[in-house]
């Protein structure tokens, strides 16, 4: 449900051209399981939860720390390849025509799906 509710967010309230709902899914998804998952750890897990006692506050804040890092690690390089992307020719988008006629029939002159 938080992965539906934030899809619904960006794509109505900020309006952002996610196609694929890649970051709402798997951006989101993958935050809030990775930071249940130092919540939800528990002795109960035998040999999965190592030798060691699970602190619930010190392993949420190592998950947070994991958390932060895959940001920072996803975000800049995501930021240095659109840089580098928006140099080639073409940019990163089609011109508003392409888009409206289609991209299967503009960039390959092939029809995806004949009707």
């Amino acid at each position: 449900p938080c992965c539906f509710y934030f899809t619904l967010l960006i794509k109505r309230r900020w309006q952002i051209d996610d196609s694929l709902d890649v970051f709402p899914v798997h951006g989101v998804g993958g935050v809030l399981g990775t930071l249940l998952t130092g919540i939800l750890a528990s002795q109960a897990l035998g040999p999965l939860a190592g030798n060691q006692q699970l602190d619930i506050p010190s392993q949420l804040g190592i998950q947070l720390v994991g958390v932060v890092a895959v940001c920072l690690y996803a975000g800049v390089l995501t930021y240095l390849l659109l840089r580098l992307l928006r140099k080639l020719p073409g940019g990163l988008r089609v011109r508003p025509d392409e888009e409206i006629e289609g991209l299967d029939i503009s960039l390959h002159n092939e029809r995806g799906y004949v009707l």
